[in-house]
């Protein structure tokens, strides 16, 4: 029996990508976060399937869950929120499948970053303004941020940044940024990415605090500070110019 890790995307049900919806199809069990994966995506599941949701669970009553199914012999889907490759709590129940010898697969999801970009619509790297973007949070219960991973240290950089887990503090955000982008650096705020109630607030460090204040939001958004997020004025990439010669395209 194998567990398979399912990135189930940002939020809208027809985002998970076809492998997961097709691992889905065929697993007898599916652990499911309740509180983030839309229910729409169990339909997917064989009619029969034992449903786990793991929202109440801890990580030692979900553990027990995988041993019963590994004595079963049954195959597990296991979906959670995004991807698996941030933020998703996926590297301590691989320790432990590896510690109990149980096999596993991964099969990413949308982000919700990407969701949120997709919903601003636009694109987060411009040429010849900025070409990365940082992805981080704050500090919070669950998990403290190493030392030297700071916003002030990331915003030092000038990079676009993708804000996680840190609308409850818009206001620190704002504080620590301001003096390293300047008050009219654009920001942007998307909570629900691809939910029905998805919500999008723009502004600039100057001003979204009190455009936030008049629309909150307690959790499940992201905050983008960056140049990047309002700019018409900016060169074409050389990728599809007539006289870029690449590999693919032949201008003898």
């Amino acid at each position: 029996m194998t567990i398979h890790f399912i990135g189930a995307g940002p939020g809208a049900a027809d985002l998970i990508t076809v492998r997961g919806r097709d691992l889905l199809a065929r697993c007898d069990i599916c652990l499911y976060a309740g509180s983030i994966v839309p229910r729409a995506m169990l339909d997917w599941c064989p009619p029969g399937a034992r449903l786990v949701d793991t929202a109440p669970m801890s990580l030692d009553e979900i553990e027990t869950e995988y041993v019963r199914a590994s004595a079963e012999g049954k195959d597990v889907a296991r979906l959670h929120s995004g991807d698996l490759s941030v933020w998703s709590a996926v590297a301590e129940q691989i320790r432990r499948l590896n510690r109990l010898g149980i096999d596993y697969t991964l099969t990413p999801g949308v982000p919700a970053f990407a969701a949120a970009a997709a919903a601003l619509g636009q694109e987060m790297t411009i040429p010849g303004l900025a070409q990365s973007l940082v992805l981080t949070r704050l500090s919070g219960r669950a998990s403290p941020m190493p030392e030297g991973e700071t916003l002030a240290g990331f915003g030092a950089t000038g990079a676009t940044l993708a804000i996680h887990l840190a609308i409850h503090a818009l206001d620190r955000v704002v504080a620590e940024l301001t003096p390293l982008y300047g008050a009219d650096c654009p920001v942007a705020i998307v909570a629900h990415a691809s939910w029905p109630e998805q919500m999008i607030l723009r502004g600039t460090l100057g001003d979204i605090a009190e455009r936030f204040a008049e629309n909150p939001v307690e959790r499940t958004a992201i905050i983008f500070v960056g140049k990047s997020l309002d700019v018409s004025d900016f060169r074409e990439s050389a990728l599809y110019d007539p006289d870029y010669q690449r590999r693919f395209r032949d201008r003898r």
